[in-house]
């Protein structure tokens, strides 16, 4: 096998995305200087190419292209540093050589596109990793055959992407008469072999797409002569040359769908490309790859040097001598192994042992941020965009909130202009179906000056924008308009608080009095209480937005007033004779509104003590009426016991009828779920009352055997949801057991009875007093050295039982 150049237009098989076919492509075009490069891809981005030469322009980058009519329908092409493709554009750029892509139109090829908008499976690369295009599923289809993996098979390997390493990643050229051609040749004639025996490979939308190549090539060739060259998936390669009339070709283009696309570059990133599915590419190792074509030698050593600089900068010790010992031992490894040199599976064994000290742990953090990176490409301002796309890009300039393809999080405080403003941009993309940023828990919390957010920006987002277009050319307005519409077609009651909710956040005040609308006459029609009380919570948090963005809400705190008063009203009955799951659902929902209602009261100042007076009325109703489900008359007077409205007694004596032995056990498992199950600090309740704690343990083991297995469910349900300090000391109180009457230091129940060993009946001030100066200097608010205790008095360490 030589590397001569045989007749006709010089056909460059490659493996997507290769760097050893990226590297063996550029050797190629210098040897063979063509006149022109044809290039696998969308005709419709010819245009487009002269932008790949722009400075702004910074891979991994794609083509998009989507329907105009329906921008959903979408489809990517995407572009590494180190993609065969990129390099030969970058070729005839740099030597004023004509560029074209010739692979089938997008037009057709996304009117193609069987699978619904949203599948998990559009808008694939369309000739991805196995060097053939994806076919739409369907019964009759046959399993694509990957080339690769077949000739590493033929080969002997298990593993197509060792053999790949071996046969061209580390193929080191020798200097001798093979020329840059022969891997070329080589790898042509294997796939004539597969094609011969594989035919489409079980893709038969491929013998369409090279249809349309060998078209364009014969172009080509009438207008710049044999001097052409083709950079394209090997697996075409045969295809390509083989001999057909232009008759037969268009015949079988004839009568294919078609569909307006539009096409731009839009930034890409080395998580999207070892994605398999979706919009990825399918390549497991990114990051290696840009290392093994970007390294001008000595590749295995300038890695070790990465990962060293990784781990460094994570406070991990590696020195110099782990950064040679690791090289070593990856060299040795190969050797042992049959390799040329050392690939990613030896490196990676190395870092291991060598660096990780046999950790995965760490190993992880280098898989992450090294072999599959990080790199969020970058597309010049001059790109093709839909207006939309313009504005949010202009106001991501503006607010300094600069795209990433790795998730991170940021606190934003709504005191300042700046963080408002980018508060109010993230919200506003929410609404519109944009998810580059998510709420996410952090030192605020709903309804502060502050927010948390955690933001991660994917490039199907850029089809988002597309498809949000149709509502507006700028964020405001779409998002205004989207808000409006989805008013409109709202058909539940909480669906419009919660919009409403999101037009406050997002600062939409031309939308609000539309959604306003919407909810006064949703809320007039809605008789249900549990509608009402679903909706009541966002409405009450919606109010506490406006008061901290400087909002008018009064015509939302009177509806919210409004269905406060009717859930008041409603409730009671509403909460006898439910089943089980029916309880549960509305014991959900009365401490939605309870939390509500402390909202409203706050937020409408003027109807306050009315409102709180209602709901606690209703409380105590639910808490005494034996009709009412056992897991709501629980909860019912857990929030009045919470709220200082019920007393201890009181609380001791519902929970011992609640709990006496005329109750069936199951509704007396449910009243204690309800009591101090869910609400935070159930458990401590029970540690720091123990008459109540008792009260419990008489009844759990007065239950009987039978009866036991039944309500043991709700027991465990409600106890696993404790801290583990929690169930260890209520364990431990159990296990101590109730003190003896008169025993030192307990204090007498109501009845007669007595409390547990250091507990007393009233707050032991002396005792307390003790541990202040210990306190005060811990907290150092004291420069002097603190006071000795007062005599008979010991300070005890913070958190001895007082």
């Amino acid at each position: 096998m030589t590397g001569a150049r045989t007749a006709g237009p010089l056909l460059l098989g490659v493996r997507h995305h290769g760097p050893g076919s990226a590297r063996a492509v550029r050797a190629a075009l210098d040897a063979a200087r063509p006149r022109a490069v044809l290039i696998e891809g969308p005709p419709e981005g010819d245009a487009l190419l002269p932008l790949a030469a722009d400075e702004q322009m910074r891979p991994p980058v794609a083509l998009l292209a989507h329907a105009v009519d329906d921008p959903g329908r979408a489809a990517f092409w995407p572009l590494a540093e180190f993609s065969p493709e990129w390099v030969a554009i970058r070729w005839a750029l740099a030597h004023g050589v004509p560029a074209r892509f010739v692979d089938l139109p997008a037009a057709h090829s996304l009117a193609m596109e069987e699978e619904p908008a949203g599948s998990p499976d559009r808008g694939e690369d369309p000739d991805p990793e196995a060097e053939a295009g994806p076919e739409p599923d369907g019964p009759s289809r046959r399993v694509p055959v990957d080339p690769v993996r077949v000739l590493a098979e033929t080969a002997g390997y298990d593993d197509p992407e060792r053999w790949w390493e071996d046969v061209v990643e580390h193929r080191v050229p020798d200097g001798g008469a093979a020329g840059p051609l022969a891997a070329f040749a080589a790898l042509g004639e294997a796939m004539t072999a597969l094609r011969e025996v594989y035919g489409d490979g079980g893709h038969p939308r491929d013998a369409v797409r090279e249809a349309y190549m060998r078209i364009q090539l014969r172009a080509a060739v009438k207008e710049f002569g044999d001097e052409v060259a083709v950079v394209c998936g090997a697996w075409h390669v045969p295809a390509l040359r083989t001999r057909t009339t232009i008759t037969a070709d268009r015949a079988l283009l004839k009568g294919l769908p078609k569909v307006k696309a539009e096409l731009t570059w839009v930034p890409w990133t080395h998580q999207r490309l070892a994605r398999h599915s979706g919009y990825g590419a399918g390549i497991d190792w990114p990051g290696w790859y840009e290392h093994l074509f970007t390294a001008p030698d000595r590749p295995i050593e300038r890695w070790m040097t990465k990962v060293a600089g990784l781990l460094r900068d994570e406070d991990r010790f590696v020195s110099s001598a782990h950064v040679i010992e690791a090289v070593r031992l990856a060299s040795t490894l190969a050797a042992l192994r049959g390799r040329p040199l050392a690939g990613l599976s030896e490196t990676t064994d190395a870092v291991r042992a060598v660096m990780c000290e046999g950790s995965d742990v760490p190993l992880a953090l280098v898989r992450d941020r090294l072999i599959v990176g990080g790199a969020l490409g970058e597309v010049p301002d001059t790109a093709p965009a839909v207006p939309l796309q313009r504005d949010l890009t202009r106001q991501q300039r503006t607010l300094r909130l600069k795209p990433e393809a790795s998730e991170r999080e940021t606190e934003l405080d709504l005191r300042k202009d700046t963080d408002a403003a980018r508060s109010r941009l993230l919200h506003r993309l929410r609404l519109l179906g944009i998810g580059w940023g998510e709420p996410a828990a952090g030192r605020g919390s709903t309804g502060t000056f502050r927010e948390s957010w955690r933001l991660r920006w994917e490039p199907e987002l850029h089809v988002r924008v597309a498809e949000a277009g149709v509502w507006g050319t700028t964020v405001l307005t779409a998002a205004t308009a989207r808000a409006e519409s989805d008013a409109l077609s709202a058909t539940a009651l909480a669906e419009v608080t919660a919009l409403a909710e999101r037009c406050l956040l997002a600062d939409l005040p031309e939308a609000l009095p539309v959604v306003m609308r919407a909810l006064a006459d949703r809320a007039a029609l809605d008789t249900d209480v549990g509608h009402l009380a679903d909706a009541l919570p966002a409405l009450a948090r919606t109010l506490r937005y406006g008061d901290v963005r400087s909002t008018d809400t009064t015509a939302l705190g009177e509806v919210a007033a409004g269905l406060a008063e009717r859930i008041c009203v409603g409730l009671p009955p509403a909460c006898t004779g439910l089943d089980t799951d029916g309880a549960e659902a509305l014991r959900r929902r009365i401490d939605g509104v309870h939390t509500a209602i402390g909202l409203l009261a706050g937020a409408v100042p003027e109807n306050a003590d009315g409102l709180r007076e209602r709901w606690r009325a209703v409380l105590h109703r639910l808490a005494v009426r034996d009709t009412v489900a056992g897991v709501i008359r629980g909860r019912a007077a857990r929030l009045l016991l919470d709220d200082g409205h019920l007393e201890q007694d009181d609380a001791a004596r519902l929970m011992g009828l609640a709990l006496s032995p005329g109750t069936p056990p199951a509704d007396a498992a449910a009243w204690i779920e309800g009591f101090v199950g869910g609400a935070a600090g159930g458990g401590m309740l029970l540690v720091h009352d123990e008459r109540l704690l008792a009260l419990v343990d008489s009844w759990l083991t007065g239950v009987s055997a039978d009866t036991f297995t039944d309500v043991l469910p709700l027991l465990r349900r409600t106890f696993s949801a404790y801290e583990p300090g929690v169930r260890r000391t209520l364990g431990e109180l159990v296990r101590r057991g109730p003190a003896a009457d008169g025993a030192p230091g307990t204090g007498a129940l109501p009845g007669g009875g007595a409390t547990a060993p250091g507990f007393g009946p009233a707050l032991d001030a002396a005792r307390a007093d003790a541990v202040v100066p210990v306190l005060r200097l811990l907290l150092g608010l004291d420069t002097e050295t603190p006071p000795t205790a007062a005599p008979g008095h010991h300070a005890q360490p913070l958190g001895a039982t007082g």
